[in-house]
């Protein structure tokens, strides 16, 4: 059981220092006979020390904006854009977080967590990051593929046995599925499930009358249940050959379960969160955390903005903005299900852009990053919901046409949304991450003007190879903003 208790895999990835670690125990057994309370107290120091030791090598670093090549000044254009987003009552606040070259370089929060009570939005705000679960889900899933597992190749029916035999609908009859669903198709939703809330058709019908859960409010039952229902409804389409946005995801976390012989949420909170000290990163908050969750906004003709109702119908699904992130909870959705904080996801979204890695923990190898971030919809028919310029790579949208996408950005940024208005993208070739949280539903344009602000502010570009030698101006801030940083 010690393989899976969370202090092990704190240490897993520090294994010089738990060397060490081991040394000093041993010195510590070599204590004559009789002190075993002072034997008991040097155990915990040395867990302590070395425990502290690796959190610590964990922490993003800050730097001036103009050390990697931002400038202060025209963060601040950032900054006031996002103030009027609040000065308007579209949104009750903001918290964005910039950072290059491996460095938090600006984090900024405006507005407030919570309009009613005037409590400002902070740093540490925990967000419904919605579908931003899914590239965590994603990652989760290609760490069993790389310990050779399964293989992308693999029908998710070798897995999970409801899902043999499936039929796709076809107007008000169904005919049989030419082939599986494969692990790959659920990576990049082109699986042939679908979305109930996005689906008005045979479908959507099928999931609604038999109870199938989107993952945004409360369900009975385990995720196991859920899957096994949506297996039973017809699918939209055959495997392969259409770009849907469906609940693949939550299917994804159900095979997690299974592969791995653990509960889904073990899984992350003892390989992936755990290692890289995402400490505010979970499917409920707990009562001594809920005071820091930020409250959900819906648009308002009247005032601008409202708080959410508990539950609230929309597109033909309902929505649970707090009793859905209740402790204890027994539903874990890996498509929609997460909370979290913008400093946690910095570290997620860190070690994607290292290709897998953050400090001394690895997760995956940098070609499977690779893999996971590349086009894999480009032999299917284009999706609106990709947008311009865009495909989708094993748990992410990609940028493939810079152009069409008509924003600042490059070919090859990566990255996702949630459906409550949070947002985050990687861009590898700037080396250079956003990410903006809000909790807003529906319709926040918060992350569009976001980007854009980001990318104006860079002074040297790897599209310009003359300005990687030369020395940006030091005018303006040169400090992360401390009234929202760590």
């Amino acid at each position: 059981m010690l393989a899976r208790h969370p202090i092990f895999f704190v240490f897993s990835g520090f294994r010089g220092e738990f060397a060490d670690a081991r040394d000093w125990s041993r010195n510590i057994e070599d204590m004559p006979p009789g002190r075993s309370v002072m034997k008991r107290c040097a155990h915990a120091l040395v867990l302590l020390v070395f425990l502290g030791r690796g959190l610590a090598a964990q922490q993003l670093p800050t730097a001036p904006p103009a050390s990697v090549g931002i400038s202060s000044e025209r963060l601040e254009r950032m900054h006031r854009g996002m103030q009027a987003f609040v000065d308007r009552r579209e949104v009750a606040g903001i918290v964005t977080l910039v950072a290059r070259e491996g460095k938090i370089v600006d984090v900024h929060a405006v507005g407030f967590q919570d309009v009613e009570s005037r409590k400002p939005m902070r740093a540490d705000t925990i967000f419904r990051i919605a579908s931003m679960s899914k590239p965590i889900t994603s990652v989760a899933v290609m760490m069993l593929y790389e310990e050779g597992k399964l293989l992308l190749t693999d029908p998710i029916s070798k897995y999970i046995p409801s899902f043999r035999n499936q039929r796709v609908a076809t107007g008000t009859a169904t005919e049989p599925a030419r082939r599986d669903i494969s692990i790959r198709d659920l990576l990049s939703h082109r699986s042939g499930l679908s979305y109930g809330f996005l689906d008005d058709g045979p479908v959507g019908n099928a999931y609604r009358a038999t109870g199938v859960s989107d993952g945004l409010t409360v369900t009975n039952g385990t995720i196991a249940e859920n899957v096994d229902r949506l297996a039973a409804a017809p699918l939209v389409s055959q495997p392969g050959t259409e770009w849907h946005y469906s609940l693949s995801t939550d299917v994804l976390g159900r095979l997690v379960e299974v592969v791995s012989a653990m509960p889904f949420d073990a899984f992350l909170r003892e390989r992936i969160f755990t290692p890289l000290g995402m400490t505010d990163t979970s499917f409920d908050v707990p009562d001594a955390k809920w005071s820091r969750l930020a409250t959900v906004y819906s648009p308002d003709r009247s005032s601008g903005i409202r708080p959410m109702k508990d539950p609230e119908t929309f597109l033909n699904t309902v929505m649970s903005p707090i009793a859905y992130y209740k402790s204890p909870k027994r539903y874990f959705s890996g498509g929609a299900g997460l909370t979290s904080t913008i400093h946690d996801y910095a570290r997620f979204a860190e070690t994607l852009l290292n290709g897998g890695t953050f400090g001394s923990v690895r997760l995956l190898s940098p070609k499977t990053v690779e893999l996971m971030t590349l086009s894999h919809t480009a032999d299917v028919p284009p999706s609106p919901l990709l947008g311009g310029g865009g495909g989708f790579g094993l748990g992410f949208l990609v940028t493939t046409d810079l152009a069409r996408s008509q924003t600042l950005g490059s070919v090859g940024m990566y990255g996702w949304s949630g459906i409550y208005g949070t947002n985050f993208w990687v861009d590898p070739k700037e080396h250079l991450i956003g990410i903006m949280m809000v909790q807003l539903f529906p319709g926040a344009t918060v992350s569009s003007s976001f980007q854009m602000l980001v990318y104006q502010a860079l002074t040297r570009s790897d599209y310009f190879p003359a300005l990687r030698t030369s020395q940006p101006s030091a005018g303006g801030r040169q400090s992360v903003s401390g009234a929202a940083s760590r």
